[in-house]
């Protein structure tokens, strides 16, 4: 067995400063030398394997297989719920029923203020639910542009709105995430993170408005965005806390897109000048988009009704049980890890979860979708290869991620630093989301800055007596308003809109928003962690 020793190196401060170098490593090869994310993750795993072999004490056999153990994980569940979402979404490119989803929302108002709303907020969200890791971004930057946004505009109005949504993209994956690298429940990092995220969808649609029209738009919509943002906020609050949270996102686009349809101000006609003065063009819809059928506009939406009516049959208790039955938990070979305080840790085992993951739930959507919208099986099948071979260098980067991040809590990496930092004492409450919008911002993703940091502030919190569920769930909440600053996201931006090399000019206008929101964040998180705004806890 081996045992972690929280200062290996005989000085706290000393083990801790030899224990950052793996994610200091990954920082500065990603926001320093503008390294790719797979290259960076890869050589920071070298440097976690270095460290906690040499620095440690962790047996070789047992250093190599706890990367072994996280790089699984980072394919299953998380890759495949990725993999699978993304296929949904290219069968309905592949058959055009994308094109009439995207009409369908011009048809639903003129006003592009509204279409900021449908559109990246809403639709952005469920996009963000299905597949995550940029696609929400590049998929509502494209659609704004062609709806007649400025460029500029269309990629701001996207990066800002990809944030409320992030804690439980991907079908859940970050917070599942989360819930594994700390060894929390689940259902209680989902509902507390369910009870700070939905405070940000009350204020990311008036920032939208604001956005794209200043003042005035606040004027004249600040009523649509207020009942967007309230219906998406309530719908993704019940959800993580009393449904699923991979239904969490989902649930709350299709409210917050169902209460602005049903606003008569929604569909009020906006004058021309409005329009150009906004930013767009006046000849946008010059040319009258083709009519859809019924049947099409049904199909375009099917894939994600079809997501929702499964996830929701898969919690039912009688079904969900079956389900679990084809799980396949089982101590992970190689590895015999204890605490500090002598007793095992769940990194030790593993769970294969075959049926009842998300990603095997929304393969079964796309197969049903598949066959609704007339696909052949071989096409469907090149589909997911090519979607593979689109996501090759993301699932390099999330399995080496998530084997760093084994390699650091299994050797006590994450430990020492946690302890180290605990001496911040009652301050970590307000510090904490400040962690997880590092993580993102460097790395462009919820899931790797929970991987990195999750059980660091789990040990923190420990350390200090902040309740360690809180802690561990701020850096999810804190980690969803790094995404609009991450590099990777910027890129996908300009890629997106056509702006080739703006990455710059994008980062000074949307850092504002993503320092102001954080601030308001870590006040909650604060406010949370005592009498003032505890009540809000489970």
């Amino acid at each position: 067995m081996f045992m972690q020793d929280v200062t290996p190196l005989g000085s706290l401060g000393l083990s801790a400063l030899v224990a950052v170098l793996p994610l200091a490593t990954v920082l500065v090869l990603l926001g320093v030398v503008r390294m790719r994310a797979h290259h960076a993750a890869l050589i920071g795993l070298l440097v976690a394997l270095v460290v906690g072999i040499a620095a440690f004490g962790m047996p070789i056999v047992q250093a190599v297989s706890g990367a072994l153990s996280g790089a699984a994980f980072g394919l299953w569940p998380i890759m495949w719920i990725v993999v699978n979402a993304l296929w949904i979404y290219r069968l309905t490119v592949r058959t055009g029923h994308f094109d009439v989803l995207r009409r369908s929302f011009g048809r639903i108002s003129d006003d592009p203020r509204i279409q900021a709303l449908i559109i990246a907020f809403c639709f952005g969200a469920l996009m963000e639910a299905l597949a995550g890791f940029g696609a929400p971004v590049a998929i509502s930057a494209v659609m704004l542009v062609a709806v007649g946004f400025h460029p500029v505009k269309a990629a701001v109005v996207a990066l800002v709105a990809n944030t409320a949504p992030v804690a439980f993209g991907a079908m859940g994956t970050p917070v599942v995430t989360l819930a594994q690298v700390t060894g929390l429940p689940l259902e209680q990092v989902s509902s507390i993170v369910g009870r700070q995220t939905p405070l940000l969808a009350l204020v990311v649609p008036l920032l939208l408005v604001i956005i794209v029209d200043g003042k005035r738009g606040l004027k004249d919509t600040w009523l649509p965005a207020l009942v967007c943002g309230v219906a998406f906020g309530l719908v993704q609050f019940l959800a993580s806390n009393y449904v699923s949270p991979q239904l969490a996102d989902i649930g709350a686009a299709l409210a917050g897109a169902a209460a602005l349809v049903a606003l008569p101000q929604t569909r009020r006609a906006v004058p021309e000048a409005v329009r150009v003065g906004m930013g767009g063009t006046a000849t946008a819809d010059a040319e009258a988009p083709p009519e859809d059928s019924r049947g099409d506009v049904v199909k375009a939406y099917m894939p994600y009704a079809l997501i929702i009516v499964i996830f929701s049959l898969a919690v039912l208790p009688p079904i969900k049980k079956l389900l679990d039955k084809a799980t396949w938990k089982f101590h992970w070979p190689g590895l015999n890890v204890a605490g500090p305080n002598g007793k095992p840790v769940s990194g030790n085992t593993f769970s294969l979860p075959f049926l009842n993951t998300g990603g095997t739930l929304v393969l079964i959507a796309g197969i049903i979708t598949a066959a609704v919208l007339a696909v052949r099986a071989s096409g469907a099948a090149s589909e997911w290869l090519a979607t593979v071979k689109e996501l090759r260098f993301a699932i390099l980067t999330v399995t080496s991620v998530l084997a760093l991040a084994y390699v650091m809590n299994l050797s006590g990496q994450t430990t020492t630093i946690g302890t180290f930092i605990a001496a911040a004492g009652a301050a970590l409450a307000f510090l904490s989301p400040v962690l997880g919008w590092f993580g993102v911002a460097v790395s462009g993703s919820d899931t790797s800055a929970n991987a990195l940091f999750g059980a660091l502030q789990v040990t923190a919190a420990h350390q200090t007596g902040l309740p360690a569920d809180l802690l561990a769930a701020a850096n999810s909440s804190g980690g969803v308003l790094g995404k609009m600053v991450s590099p990777q996201n910027l890129t996908i931006a300009c890629v997106a809109a056509n702006l080739p090399g703006e990455e710059g000019k994008l980062l000074r206008k949307v850092l504002p928003w993503s320092l102001g929101l954080l601030l308001v964040m870590c006040l909650i998180v604060w406010g949370q962690s005592t009498p003032v705004l505890s009540w809000m806890l489970p």
